[in-house]
């Protein structure tokens, strides 16, 4: 039974470590942190309305079909490391599918920039 504690062992010391260190960073934010922000700091910020104002305030749906947009290729993108890692052991077949697979992404995108959805007014 104690072998198996001693193999554990390191798994402990890097979670206490690692609680540590977050309980240690928090307090220093807590205790340092500024807190006088001017009137540049809250002001909106990217997303196009003011950060204090009403929750349910509606916004235009663009925001989303971006994020979404990004999302959606960004993942896409995911896809490509590990082909890319692995690119001398595959096979035609793995080959050509990535092919396929990049070819409909590059099909959505055409789609998507003839559509006008990356445009912002």
């Amino acid at each position: 039974m104690p072998e198996m504690l001693g193999e554990y062992l390191p798994i402990l010391i890097f979670l206490a470590i690692a609680i540590g260190l977050g309980i240690v960073l928090m307090l220093a934010a807590v205790i340092i942190a500024v807190r006088n922000p001017d009137p540049e700091k809250i002001s909106a910020y990217e997303c196009g309305f003011n950060a204090f104002d009403d929750a349910r305030m509606k916004f235009d749906v663009r925001f989303y079909l971006v994020s979404i947009l990004f999302i959606i290729f960004d993942l896409e993108i995911a896809f490509l490391f590990p082909w890319a890692v692995a690119f001398k052991d595959i096979s035609m077949i793995s080959f050509w599918s990535m092919m396929v697979f990049l070819g409909v992404l590059t099909i959505g995108f055409a789609y998507e920039w003839k559509k006008g959805a990356l445009e912002w007014e």
